[in-house]
């Protein structure tokens, strides 16, 4: 068994989230958290309200912090060795850190830099995202070309999985792809709830901001290969920096990365955090895969005794 795991972006926070997590890891996800954070932590995750969680600058490190607080118990309970890991976005940061590549407070007060630029940038000029259902990566590609032809700033922004392609661009972008979809061959098309404009030209200045947050930034070399979002290949230590801060405005090949993975050898991923996204993309994305979700303690027990399963019965055959 060739084991990765899997970390989420921001999409996946929920109010309530990490409630069996804080009192386990009460200096990491309080004092240590809030002083980096300049907020109460639990306070945010446990008693929301939700539209001040899914604020970016909110969203992001309360996902990196629970995530990663999260895998310290997932780690601490299997004894199996990982041979990958990559996280979505955001979850680029929980991966590295996970991988021993970045202390947990230098990618918290990082992580929570880019969440503050990322919404800053949003705010200068009206933007969004949207998923175009029915589409191949070829046919977004032409049309984010037809718009580009006629002044416009699409970009493709995700990646996700076979049949889920994210576009982003401005208000005006995604209101002519919208009255156009059919006629473009998209059979619909689906604006996301975010913020603005992510991994496009448009978060530029975000873009800036990370590379100033990473400037003092002393990174290691992973335990295990870490892939990029940007090339879908492990990362290099050597211009890791450079490669985080072009993931703000850059397309997030998530689906190459499970693809380059599964060629690589890997077999079985585990979605670590909350929700389930990672999971669902790896399904999609390769045939056969094993996938399993931890998304809470709760979940722990019977995926590592799946896993053990798993991995005394290939040592068998």
């Amino acid at each position: 068994m060739s084991l990765a795991v899997l970390f989420p972006g921001q999409g996946s926070q929920s109010v309530g989230m990490g409630a069996d997590l804080f009192e386990s890891h009460d200096d990491l996800l309080g004092a240590t958290a809030d002083s980096v954070l300049g907020w109460s932590l639990r306070e945010v995750c446990l008693e929301g309200p939700e539209e001040r969680l899914t604020r970016t600058e909110y969203a992001q490190p309360a996902l990196f912090a629970v995530s990663y607080a999260l895998w310290l118990e997932v780690e601490s309970a299997w004894d199996l060795e990982l041979s990958a890991a990559a996280g979505h976005s955001l979850g680029e940061f929980t991966a590295l850190a996970a991988a021993s590549s970045l202390p947990f407070a230098d990618a918290l007060e990082v992580v929570a830099r880019r969440g503050q630029a990322m919404a800053a940038a949003a705010d200068l000029e009206p933007s969004g995202m949207a998923a175009l259902v029915g589409a191949s990566v070829d046919l977004a590609e032409e049309i984010v070309t037809r718009r580009g032809a006629e002044g416009g700033r699409l970009q493709v922004a995700n990646l996700n999985a076979p049949g889920q392609v994210v576009v982003a661009g401005s208000a005006e972008d995604l209101d002519w792809l919208t009255e156009n979809a059919r006629d473009l061959g998209v059979r619909r098309v689906i604006p996301l709830k975010v913020a603005g404009a992510f991994h496009s030209p448009f978060m530029e200045p975000a873009a800036d901001e990370v590379a100033l947050a990473l400037a003092d930034v002393v990174f290691t070399e992973p335990r295990f290969p870490v892939w990029s979002n940007t090339t879908a290949r492990p990362h290099s230590t050597v211009d890791l920096a450079e490669t985080l801060r072009s993931q703000v405005v850059s397309t997030v090949r998530f689906a190459d990365c499970l693809t380059d993975m599964s060629a690589a050898g890997v077999d079985t991923f585990v979605h670590v955090g909350p929700g389930d996204v990672t999971g669902g993309m790896a399904r999609r994305t390769v045939e056969g895969a094993e996938v399993h979700v931890v998304s809470s303690t709760d979940d722990i027990p019977a995926v590592v005794e799946s896993l053990v399963s798993i991995a005394r019965l290939r040592s068998d055959q």
